[in-house]
């Protein structure tokens, strides 16, 4: 009954906003908002433009000038999502749907990950006592979904060693005890050549699809070796100490204790053939040990007291693995099977240390990549009711500038190479998310990298898809993170963002690589003494060798705003707790963040709104400037939530994750469209979630070239502005 219908929907809409906007001390209602990627051919927005379809028809990807190019030397930037496990294989019915949807935002990129996972949907045959031979029927749906997102113009990002599982009959010891055996593959000859195997089943298959093997296919633009995998790290998080006895024990586990006794006899052959008899006699003197013992391995908690010739040679060890497992794995792939893709050998993930050692190895591969999450959950178990839950801290991004993402990814970029960042997200249920998007690509875009990656698009098969949030990662059901990657497509494709004016150039030498493996947490993320965490908002940065220490950095000053040397980006920041980035191109323009408390005035956009926390973004939809455009895409986002979500009292973990349909709070107030040349008629449409309009336009108010749109009612997170001029 209507009369019931409506009761329901004010005491729902009471209750998310007591449990879901307690913290903000505000009354905007959270309504519901549903993204529909089944019913969105007649979207008004179409991204798909920016895409030059189909991916690779003019060749092979390419790298010109230390950057990603086509081959007619056009530079080529990745706008990426992850798909995860199950979702890397949907049905023939649903493949065409899903790679449509994606073009439609402007996705150009898919990489494909934990494509070997044994806890969902895998390429590995089951009924097997091994994870030698891949799964026909699997293997015939990723094949369909890469031929399908090739014709819409989105290219292939194949990830080798993910989430493998080693069972029994892969002659793999103690395989039950490995987790996703990580670190192994750096020293063991028997994992080494299942590596290897599974590279040339995948790589040398031929697709009936796209008729060639993904080795001489040019949609497949770029091929990863292993996933977040270092052995330094290893040592340093004191992940090599052999006295792992858990089976399935997880992702960042210890090694058992045959593999550590192979670890020390490898290090000790290689001590035989590093140093003369004296040299080794005065380190077993110093490890205090005879003759004919082992030298054995430093732990973490040896680090400091370590002299330093006997840490150094250990650090060099582990980082001589590294180097020779890239070295062969990328000869390999290039020379043995012919793979004409870019290689990525894993990623700088661990912002809490030093990334350098690993950055030594794989800067040799033809691109460097870097992954960070915003607050990225850290999980738990209720020792009393064994329940596994999660904390985060739950603060926004924009009142720690030097903590970033942007700052903290900044690191890794290397002088000559391309850059991208293949996972990235603000985890849910952060309720600043709206933030992390716009953020991250107007400096990704400063900084001028390659690619951005965003995890993940899904975990599910698209049978399973619902309209909530099933974990922290996914982005498909998010109409806060939908449509800040529409908006951030426009901005990082057509480069709207220019490059920083000037380059700060790090180089170290080996000594201060190994040394750093030791160095505090507080000197993080950097690890560089003299380097300011404000220089990578100013300016950009890149690593130019590892063969000799840098002089002196440039000194900045601390005021906020932090300016960008092209004038175009600031990041403004305060002790009450209020931050704000300002992004102002002629293309594209963005306010995030304290919005309300700041009243930023842009040179085509100001708002003043209702809402404590959102994020403003405003970009040309025909690639002309603002004041020029006939078509504008504005994205207005704040938090989102699933229905029902409740908070736990500090509001670091959810009692209830909540349901179906996803809620969002929609930014309420007035925008101002400033300095827009020689208008006749303007109009505001409000677009729901498969890009169709709500009802009729918003009336918008024009004065002297400035346009003025109240903005909330209906409720969305964006709008079509078109323009008669």
């Amino acid at each position: 009954m209507p009369g019931t219908h409506t009761h329901h929907r004010w005491t729902s809409g009471l209750l998310l906003l007591l449990f879901v906007g307690a913290a903000f001390g505000r009354e905007i209602e959270m309504e519901p908002f549903t993204i529909n990627w089944r019913q969105n051919r007649d979207s008004l927005v179409h991204l798909s433009f920016l895409l030059d379809a189909p991916a690779g028809k003019d060749g092979f990807v390419r790298i010109l000038n230390g950057h990603l190019a086509k081959p007619d030397g056009e530079r080529f930037r990745i706008w990426g999502i992850n798909f995860t496990a199950a979702s890397c294989f949907p049905s023939k019915e649903d493949a065409p749907a899903v790679a449509e949807h994606l073009a439609r935002f402007g996705i150009n990129c898919v990489r494909f990950h934990f494509l070997d996972s044994s806890w969902a949907a895998s390429l590995f045959a089951q009924g097997r006592d091994d994870t030698r031979a891949l799964n026909p029927e699997q293997l015939d749906r990723l094949d369909y979904f890469v031929a399908e997102l090739k014709k819409q113009g989105i290219y292939t990002n194949l990830n080798l060693n993910v989430g493998r599982n080693f069972r029994k009959g892969d002659g793999v010891k103690d395989y039950e005890y490995l987790g996703l055996a990580k670190i192994i593959n750096y020293f063991d000859e028997q994992v080494q050549a299942l590596h290897k195997e599974y590279a040339n089943q995948l790589l040398t298959h031929y697709n009936p699809y796209t008729k060639s093997e993904y080795r001489q296919e040019p949609a497949v633009a770029v091929v990863e070796l292993v996933n977040e995998n270092s052995i330094v790290e290893a040592w340093f998080s004191d992940r090599l100490l052999g006295k792992n006895t858990d089976k399935r024990p997880g992702t960042w586990t210890d090694i058992t204790a045959w593999y550590a006794n192979q670890l020390t006899a490898k290090y000790n052959e290689w001590l035989k053939g590093r140093l003369s008899s004296t040299e080794l006699k005065a380190l077993r003197d110093v490890a205090g040990v005879g003759a004919n013992e082992l030298v054995p391995r430093l732990t973490r908690n040896d680090f400091a007291a370590a002299p330093k010739e006997r840490f150094h040679l250990e650090a060099a060890f582990y980082m001589e693995l590294e180097h020779d497992y890239f070295q062969e794995m990328y000869r390999y792939l290039k020379e043995t099977l012919g793979v004409r893709a870019l290689i990525v050998g894993t990623s700088d993930h661990n912002h809490g240390k030093t990334g350098y050692p690993l950055l030594t190895s794989t800067s040799q591969m033809d691109v460097v990549d870097g992954h960070v999450y915003w607050q990225h959950p850290s999980y738990l178990t209720d020792p009393k009711t064994g329940r596994r839950t999660f904390s985060i801290r739950n603060t926004p991004m924009v009142n720690e500038p030097f903590n970033s993402t942007v700052v903290q990814l900044s690191r890794s970029a290397v002088a000559g190479k391309p850059y991208t960042v293949s996972e990235t997200n603000h985890p849910f249920p952060n309720e600043y998310a709206c933030e992390g998007i716009p953020t991250l690509t107007a400096y990704a875009a400063f900084h001028d990298w390659d690619g951005i990656f965003f995890y993940t698009f899904e975990h599910k098969d698209p049978t399973d898809w619902k309209a909530n949030m099933p974990g922290h990662f996914e982005i498909r059901p998010d109409p806060v993170r939908m449509t800040n990657l529409a908006a951030g497509a426009l901005m990082f494709l057509r480069g709207n963002v220019r490059p920083a004016l000037t380059t700060i150039p790090r180089s170290y030498s080996i000594e201060q690589v190994r040394e750093g493996i030791r160095s505090p947490y507080s000197e993080g993320s950097y690890f560089t003494h003299g380097f300011s965490p404000f220089l990578p908002l100013r300016h950009t940065t890149r690593i130019t060798g590892f063969d000799d220490e840098s002089g002196e950095y440039p000194q900045v000053g601390r005021d906020s705003p932090v300016v960008s040397d092209t004038g175009e980006l600031a990041w403004y920041y305060s002790e009450d707790g209020k931050g704000l980035v300002s992004v102002e191109t002629a293309e594209s323009q963005a306010l995030i963040g304290f919005a309300k408390d700041h009243k930023q005035a842009l040179r085509n956009l100001s708002a003043k709104v209702e809402n404590e926390f959102c994020s403003i973004v405003i970009t040309s939809l025909d690639a002309q400037p603002i004041s020029r455009s006939e078509r504008l895409l504005l994205v207005a986002t704040a938090r989102s939530a699933n229905t029902g979500m409740i908070w736990n009292e500090k509001r670091t973990s959810l009692s209830e994750w909540g349901s179906a349909p996803m809620v969002i709070e929609p930014v309420k107030g007035t925008i101002s469209l400033r300095n827009l040349e020689s208008i006749e008629h303007i109009e505001a449409i409000p677009l729901d979630g498969s890009g169709k309009a709500i009802g009729s336009s918003i009336s918008v108010r024009t004065v002297d070239g400035d346009a003025t749109i109240e903005i909330g009612q209906p409720a969305t997170v964006w709008y079509l502005v078109k323009i008669r001029r």
